[in-house]
């Protein structure tokens, strides 16, 4: 068993649950939660606490919610809480260095990514888009690049041919918390054996967004395949029918050869349309104002062989 710590925890998204139910399920003892500000969510645009400020509140655990960490004030308080170690994932406020220093042990991260293949805010989804065949889970130990700190401890996991960036977040939260575990006896001793990065192996995972979900159809239909797993659930990948956004939850690269972007063929199975290397079937679509719906609902009321998607 490890020596007790007393822990900060600091981090906000769906993500960040499991690792703090399983420091408050351990033997440390979490003295303070630091999440982001309450945001407006749902249709009536109420103000919401963070998944990790619910289950915080749960646990009747301190919560500070800062919009920064770069002022004095904030940063005295932090140190005040006198923590042997901070455990981040996923907070989403950039720590400085007083920050990093201010723990006995210093600052962990959790990252979801096979740290240094992807560094940054959207590893998940850049690894399905890219192809790789596996990630996993890297603590490591925090310092003031972008997730450039010496690694403490590795768990890798595959990547499954029909991954979604749902499925796939959904996994490595678990393995997340099971890492981090795994991690706190070598953490405690103050003693563990790190791996530095290699820079040269690195990949920017930059930010999701709405603009780049648009298929483009001159691209080959694996490439649009894996984006299209990458962006479930969000921002979902889409195209153009009609003049209408038609947001596309499922489809898979198949051999063949049409004009880009072109409805080929249809049935009960999918849409066929051309791309700039292949065929690509989407079976699973969104028109607006609707639900998502199986290619097979969606002919019962559209023609749309010989349509030009946009």
């Amino acid at each position: 068993m490890s020596t007790p710590l007393r822990i900060i925890f600091a981090g906000t998204p769906d993500f960040s649950v499991p690792p703090l139910q399983a420091l408050l399920d351990s033997e440390h003892q979490v003295v303070a939660v630091y999440t982001q500000p309450d945001r407006p969510a749902g249709r009536g645009r109420k103000l919401t606490a963070s998944p990790v400020k619910q289950l915080a509140l749960q646990h009747e655990l301190p919560v500070y919610q800062p919009a920064s960490l770069k002022g004095e004030a904030e940063q005295a308080e932090l140190n005040a809480i006198g923590a042997d170690l901070m455990v981040v994932v996923a907070y989403g406020l950039l720590l400085p260095q007083a920050v990093l220093d201010a723990p006995r042990l210093g600052c962990v991260n959790i990252h979801a990514s096979l740290l240094p293949r992807w560094r940054g805010a959207a590893p998940i989804q850049r690894a399905i888009a890219a192809g790789d065949e596996k990630t996993g889970i890297t603590i490591m130990q925090m310092e003031a690049g972008l997730d450039t700190g010496p690694m403490i401890h590795v768990l890798e996991c595959p990547i499954a041919a029909d991954e979604t960036g749902g499925s796939l977040h959904d996994r490595l939260c678990e393995l997340g918390a099971q890492a981090l575990m795994e991690a706190m006896p070598a953490i405690a001793s103050g003693r563990p054996d790190v791996t530095v990065q290699d820079d040269g192996q690195a990949n920017y995972a930059r930010k999701l967004s709405k603009e780049e979900a648009r298929l483009d159809w001159t691209k080959q239909a694996i490439e649009l395949e894996r984006q299209v797993r990458a962006f479930d659930p969000w921002p979902v990948a889409q195209t153009r029918y009609n003049g209408d956004v038609l947001r596309v939850w499922s489809a898979q690269a198949e051999a063949g050869q049409a004009e880009p972007g072109l409805i080929s063929a249809a049935d009960r199975d999918g849409l066929l349309v051309g791309c700039g290397e292949g065929l690509l079937r989407i079976s699973r679509l969104q028109l607006p104002g609707k639900r998502a719906m199986a290619v097979a609902d969606f002919l019962n009321a559209h023609d749309p062989v010989g349509t030009v998607l946009e």
